[in-house]
């Protein structure tokens, strides 16, 4: 099954370290900057400090709920170093991109017959669907709380870390893909005129990005990050990461599985993505499944003897 093995901690804080490098240099080579004493970013010195705390804590005075309590917020911790540092890293990426594929991607969609503006329109005129393609698009964060939550409660420390390296991988992957395919979306490049809908993801990719690349925006504000990755979509690699831990959870198994559903179908009009965007997300997701799949199942593989290893050569 997916998530029987394990990989250690120290695996997601070496990928964290090194994608926190990796982000320094593109800010120094793109000329940009984060402003450290911002009030935006007190949340995330916040959850940093009360991490550090309660693991010194558990480590002091390992009583069975505060060493739980511990791990579930380190493995926040960690979930939101990730989605932090992805996040802002897709800002230098954007400077150093050049070009829109949204003519290639456009095309694709129709090759594939899927109408984006017919779903749009379909969307705007229907309050309820905006809402529960809102929400449904916000759970992204909702799930892996649950699961994290889950494998810290049972004490499957292995598995929740097997599971953040599947995410931090597919965010990875998404990252070194998102230059070579820059685009505004589908509602910049489609849609002209007024909107009767302005979805979650709104139109930021079509005067931001420009403006990056202009190096008129140099400082990023942690607290109003805008979501500038079209393809590959990493709602959707999200959702079939998500799908594959969560099939290991049999009392949430059904849960999450109808959650990420729901969160795929929202994804083309409140991400506005096109339906290439998705699946290139899925492929994503589905590579970093399997090479983290492969990687845990060699750690677990029993060496040989030396002896048998000599004699097959």
């Amino acid at each position: 099954m997916f998530y029987t093995l394990s990989l250690p901690a120290k695996w997601i804080a070496a990928g964290i370290i090194l994608s926190f490098l990796v982000l320094a240099l593109l800010m120094q080579w793109t000329g940009l900057s984060v402003d450290p004493w911002s009030p935006s970013n007190l949340p995330f010195v916040v959850v940093g400090v009360v991490a550090a705390a309660l693991r010194y804590a558990a480590l002091r005075h390992p009583s069975p709920w505060l060493v739980m309590v511990a791990r579930i917020i380190g493995y926040y911790a960690a979930l939101t170093a990730i989605v932090l540092i992805g996040a802002v890293a897709t800002y230098p990426l954007a400077a150093l991109s050049h070009g829109f594929s949204d003519a290639a991607l456009q095309h694709a969609d129709r090759l594939l017959g899927f109408d984006w503006l017919a779903l749009y329109q379909l969307v705007a005129e229907h309050r309820g669907l905006q809402l529960l393609g809102t929400a449904a698009y916000r759970s992204i964060y909702l799930t892996p709380a649950i699961i994290l939550a889950f494998f810290a409660w049972s004490g499957r420390s292995g598995e929740a870390y097997r599971f953040l390296a599947t995410f931090w991988l597919a965010a990875v992957l998404t990252l070194a893909l998102y230059p070579l395919m820059p685009a505004v979306g589908p509602l910049s490049y489609l849609w002209h005129g007024p909107l009767p809908y302005l979805p979650e993801s709104e139109v930021w990719q079509q005067g931001l990005i420009p403006a990056l690349r202009a190096g008129r925006d140099t400082v990023i504000d942690l607290g109003q990050l805008r979501g500038i990755v079209s393809a590959p979509s990493f709602h959707t690699a999200s959702a079939f990461v998500y799908i594959a831990a969560g099939w290991q959870i049999r009392s949430l198994r059904w849960a999450i599985v109808a959650i990420n559903v729901a969160m795929l179908l929202s994804t083309p009009i409140e991400g506005t993505h096109y339906l290439s965007d998705m699946i290139l997300g899925m492929l994503v997701a589905l590579v970093a499944i399997a090479v983290i799949g492969f990687i845990a199942a060699e750690r677990r593989r029993p060496a040989q003897p030396r002896a048998l290893r000599t004699s097959r050569v």
